[in-house]
Order: structure tokens, then sequence, then C-alpha cells
């Protein structure tokens, strides 16, 4: 099934660009997606190849689409940044920073969660399914890095499912500062004791509420999750500042 609409009226490369734009900004098409060869893509749309050509030729030139050499054509790296790119530098060697970033996400994920739960399709109940089944199949097999790869999923899905444009966006400059390593406390947190099944749990809760349509629940879940990541997190930061602190104090005496 395509994802493409025919093109009944202005078969302008303008019309087309827009159509790649919208499904870009609705979170359909995602960053490093393959869009179809010209000639599928024209057939698809209705319009002529040079018009097609013509179309991803302009989203190139603007950095939403790139071109690579024998691959094929992808959306681009279109994500924005929280902070610059010297904060986003600063941020991993200030506790504080830790803290406001998983606060702000459990206000924001409370919000979304309960959007998603008034405004979830049948599409977004099945994907949403989809991914509690990677992730109960993840947790059985206890594969922590695939657990917390689709603990990010689950997270940027139900920002989806809220159908905010805003929000959607939003949440994704959020969750790129996770897969670019500033915050790291993710993969720790999977490894400490208890954590793995208390996360687990509460996903499911979520989950289940936004799929009961309970947007209370949905809220009160996400929040309750933000909030033991938080916790958790601040008692890992301690740990680490003890064991610092013991380091040196070793290093000292052996002197």
């Amino acid at each position: 099934m395509t994802i493409f609409q025919q093109i009944s009226q202005d078969r302008s490369a303008d019309e087309v660009a827009h159509q790649i734009e919208g499904l870009i900004l609705e979170g359909v098409l995602r960053p490093g997606d393959q869009l179809p060869g010209e000639r599928e893509l024209a057939a698809e749309m209705g319009v002529s190849r040079p018009v097609v050509r013509e179309a991803i030729e302009t989203l190139v030139a603007r950095h939403i689409l790139l071109r690579r050499q024998g691959d094929g054509t992808f959306v681009g790296d279109i994500i924005g940044h929280v902070f610059s790119d010297p904060i986003a530098a600063l941020l991993p060697h200030h506790r504080k920073a830790t803290h406001d970033y998983l606060e702000y996400r459990r206000e924001v994920e409370g919000i979304a969660a309960g959007m998603a739960a008034e405004r979830a399709t049948g599409y977004d109940r099945d994907m949403l399914e989809q991914c509690l089944g990677r992730m109960q199949s993840a947790h059985a097999r206890q594969d922590f890095a695939e657990e917390a790869e689709v603990d990010l999923e689950f997270h940027a899905l139900i920002g989806e499912m809220a159908h905010n444009l805003v929000l959607l966006h939003t949440l994704r400059s959020c969750y790129k500062l996770l897969s670019e390593g500033i915050f790291q406390n993710r993969s720790r947190l999977y490894e400490k004791p208890g954590a793995r099944q208390a996360l687990y749990d509460q996903h499911m809760a979520i989950a289940e509420a936004i799929l009961a349509g309970n947007r209370e629940a949905a809220t009160q879940a996400a929040r309750h999750h933000m909030s033991y990541v938080m916790e958790k997190s601040l008692e890992m930061d301690n740990e680490m500042e003890r064991e610092r602190i013991s380091g040196l104090r070793l290093r000292k005496r052996e002197q």
C-alpha cells in the first residue's frame, strides 16, 4: 500500500514537494527513510518523472531530502536540536541538566500520553501493539540493548499518536539527545537490579491506559514512569560520585 496520493489537478513540482513535506511533517516519513525511485513515485502520484525530479531537486537543495550516489533519495536528518551544539556538549558535565531534562520530559510526555489515549486511531493501536510485542520479546530474552532501543521507539510512537505536530517534533528533538549519547543514564538504568522489571511494568501500564482510551490514567502512568527514571538517575549519579570520591581517597593513600 502506497503512502503517496494521486495529484488530480495542479500536477506541478510544487504540489509534489508539498505532499512529501507533509508526510515528513506528520512523521509518516522519518529521517533516513528511502523514497521510491522516480519512476515509481511518478506512477503513484500520477505525474511525470520530470515533475518528480524537479520536486526532489528542490527538497534536496533545502536539505529536506538527500541523495546518496548509487543508493537513492532519503529523508534528511531534519530533526531540530533543543540546544545548540556548544550547549549540548556541556550538558553531560552538569547534573542539574539531566534532572531538568527528565523533569521536562515528565511533563510533556504526560501530556502526549493523555492526548494519545484520546486521539489514537486503529492504525496507531496496531503499531503500539507491535511495539509492545518487540518489548516483550526483548524483555524475555534479557536483551538490555534491544530493550533500551525499543524503549525509545515506544516513547517516540506515543508522541506520534498524540497527533500534534509541535509536540511530535519537540519530543523527537528531546530523544535525539539520547540517541546521540548526551544523556547516557538510560542504558545504565536497565542494568540496575530491579529496574528492568519496573520499567517494563511501567511501559505496559502506559500502553494499557492508551489502548483503553483513558486519558487521565495514561497521563498519570507516563508521569509516574518519568518520576521513577528521575529518581533512579539521581541514585546512579550519587553512586558514581561516591565511587569517584572514594577512588580519589584510595589513590591519595597509595601515593
